[in-house]
């Protein structure tokens, strides 16, 4: 599955999911100061190689934000979450801190955390940080596109 994000000039950017055989969808992603939500679910998704939004889509799911809850991508949701507050304060949180927020945003939504430790969250944040100097290079109409792997 391939992802097209597209850098708009206005208050949101897109995102074109490509699969072989379907119809592309396009999500709106509002701007949010760091990279868009969705480049987040890749950057988690692809580290811990957890089923969150991009893993159901790619496995033939619509891209739809009503989605039946799932234990797994329930997780990644609330791990995508933290990631972001952690981006939108700075990225430099220590990642103990980020663990025990996120075992607090997983307790309160009744879901279970995914595996995660300080090397996972460092890797995450490596990614991030990858692809937060590939967007800022994205002037206004130009696009990243990233390949997502289906299996994880």
């Amino acid at each position: 599955m391939r992802l097209v994000f597209t850098k708009g000039a206005g208050k949101s950017d897109t995102m074109t999911v490509v699969r072989d055989g379907r119809a592309d969808t396009v999500i709106d992603c509002p701007k949010q100061r760091i990279i868009p939500h969705d480049m987040v679910h890749y950057a988690v998704e692809s580290v811990l190689h957890a089923r969150g939004f991009l893993g159901r889509i790619a496995g033939g799911e619509d891209a739809d934000f009503r989605m039946v809850a799932e234990a797994e991508s329930d997780g990644v949701e609330r791990l995508v979450e933290v990631f972001q507050g952690d981006g939108w304060s700075g990225g430099t949180s220590d990642a103990a801190a980020m663990i025990d927020l996120y075992r607090v945003t997983c307790d309160a939504r009744g879901c279970p955390m995914l595996a995660v430790d300080a090397a996972t969250i460092d890797a995450v944040r490596t990614r991030i940080a990858e692809l937060t100097a590939r967007w800022d290079a994205v002037p206004a109409g130009g696009t990243l596109e990233l390949e997502f792997d289906s299996d994880a």
